[in-house]
């Protein structure tokens, strides 16, 4: 795997080293040693699956609060989407910086997000699934979210919004 650091100090793109031959290829997509590392936290105690329907599904954005708070690794695994962090970190040089990349089936990348980031998804075709991976259990009482379209935050999603839940709709804006 190749860890590349977005300018979100912290979070990576990881980016798989497919060997291949004649039946397709083979790539490692998770060693606790390489996490660890790069200081990463290694341990995954849940792991989530988001299918959604309809190009431009937005989903976002979201976090848990201490003392549940989550590093995620994220992968694509159908379909595409617009995946975006923001540096949650009050004393972090990049506090309320917002940072996305695509991930989609084809470059197989995974995003490792750091504990106090927020995350939010757009989709860019019908029936893509996102693949999660937690650090920390869900706890109902520590769910927090951001408003997608905070407009401290500034962030430009490349789509239409055709869907959203109403409790994502409805998230104030960052107050930190």
């Amino acid at each position: 795997m190749t860890f590349v650091e977005t300018p979100l100090a912290g979070a990576f793109v990881v980016e798989l080293e497919p060997i291949h031959d004649e039946r397709g290829f083979f790539a490692r997509a998770w060693c606790e040693r390489e996490f660890a590392e790069h200081d990463l936290k290694a341990r995954w105690v849940q792991s989530n699956i988001s299918f959604n329907k309809t190009a431009g599904t937005l989903r976002g954005l979201h976090y848990q609060a201490p003392p549940h708070a989550e590093a995620k690794l994220v992968r694509c695994t159908r379909g595409s989407v617009y995946d975006v962090i923001v540096d949650l970190r009050r004393g972090s040089r990049t506090f309320k910086q917002h940072w996305a990349v695509k991930l989609t089936l084809e470059n197989r990348r995974m995003l490792y997000i750091p504990e106090h980031f927020a995350h939010g998804f757009l989709t860019l075709r019908d029936e893509t699934e996102v693949f999660y991976q937690m650090s920390d259990a869900y706890e109902p009482s520590c769910t927090r979210g951001i408003r997608w379209n905070d407009p401290g935050l500034r962030i430009s999603w490349p789509g239409e919004i055709r869907v959203i839940s109403e409790k994502d709709r409805n998230y104030a804006d960052f107050s930190g």
